[in-house]
């Protein structure tokens, strides 16, 4: 696997689970944590952020960094 796609599988992936979370802690007061779990609305957003995470902002971060070793 390529330098490329280490560090934006771990970028983004690192960023989505903290969005997962993130939102899972902003709706605890009005949904309990296990029916956010149990919902199948759960690990589709889970798994949009992942991957959005990954090919989006994983490509720009490699994008910007490389730019600034280039310099």
């Amino acid at each position: 696997m390529s330098e490329r796609w280490k560090y934006q599988i771990k970028t983004g992936g690192i960023w989505g689970v903290f969005m997962t979370v993130f939102n899972v802690l902003f709706d605890i007061k009005e949904i309990p944590f296990s029916v956010q779990v149990a919902t199948p609305n759960f690990y589709i957003r889970a798994a949009a952020y992942i991957g959005v995470g990954i090919f989006v902002l994983g490509y720009f971060t490699w994008k910007s960094k490389v730019k600034q070793q280039n310099r």
